[in-house]
């Protein structure tokens, strides 16, 4: 059985997972670096787990599961329902998190509903590059030209709702990022470019110091360094009564994160 740790999003990750999400951080980086990325489309999915339909969701899985008792199995995990303070309440859509096939089934859905069609898309609709980098229900998109950003944001939100899921109105944004972003709003006095959130991190523009290159550094959300603190401080108290030995040990996976 894998060791879990938190990320800085609050998560409970594996090893694995944990190793999963780093790759999808640099992939986000090499993306924004390396390719010629001016825009980015920072895609949040409402309530995306509380909102799959299961009928929908079983086609997906129909289509690379032709077992009858596993998929009957499947149904009956998803129409279990759930239990609160003694109450039972049957569940018609969404998939319960925190339970281990939830982000397996997550990611089947997203493969069909977003994955493949962002595929065809870049081939017929897409102009300039285009970078996809997707962690279950979080993905972020970034193109070369604004135009194509647009056109893509409009599409995805019909999309989506081809399958009953919306994008939130507030959370979704089209931000300019990239290496031409911060001399082209300085241009126009746009102040520094906008930072976007992926995976538990804040992602801005920036310089390396060395020889002025353009570069993409990150750090934890303000907003969950505070209350991991929090919480570290609070299970420090509760270890007081322990060895400082001990407590060192504990601290030190707290730091590394396993």
């Amino acid at each position: 059985m894998e060791e879990s740790s938190s990320w800085p999003d609050g998560a409970r990750v594996t090893p694995r997972g944990r190793q999963e999400r780093c790759c999808a951080l640099d992939a986000m980086w090499v993306g924004t670096v390396a390719r010629k990325v001016n825009w980015i489309v920072d895609a949040d999915i409402c309530g995306f787990f509380d909102s799959i339909d299961h009928g929908m969701l079983m086609q997906c899985v129909e289509r690379r599961i032709a077992d009858p008792r596993v998929l009957r199995l499947l149904r009956k995990w998803l129409r279990a329902g759930v239990s609160e303070a003694g109450t039972w309440s049957k569940t018609t859509v969404g998939t319960l998190q925190g339970s281990v096939i939830s982000p397996l089934l997550a990611n089947i859905f997203l493969h069909y509903v977003c994955d493949l069609w962002v595929k065809e898309w870049r081939k017929h609709a897409g102009t300039g590059e285009v970078i996809v980098v997707r962690y279950a229900d979080d993905f972020v998109v970034g193109f070369q030209f604004q135009q194509s950003a647009e056109r893509f944001l409009h599409e995805l939100r019909a999309r989506l709702a081809e399958f009953r899921l919306e994008l939130h109105p507030e959370k979704t944004r089209l931000i300019e990022f990239g290496r031409f972003a911060m001399a082209n709003r300085a241009k126009k006095s746009q102040g520094k470019p906008a930072t976007f959130n992926f995976l538990g991190f804040t992602h801005r523009c920036a310089k390396r110091w060395k020889d002025g290159r353009f570069t993409v550094i990150r750090s934890t959300i303000a907003k969950r360094m505070g209350a991991k603190l929090q919480q570290t401080g609070n299970a420090l108290m509760e270890r007081r009564s322990q060895p400082l030995a001990e407590q060192g040990k504990w601290l030190a996976s707290v730091v590394r994160g396993w």
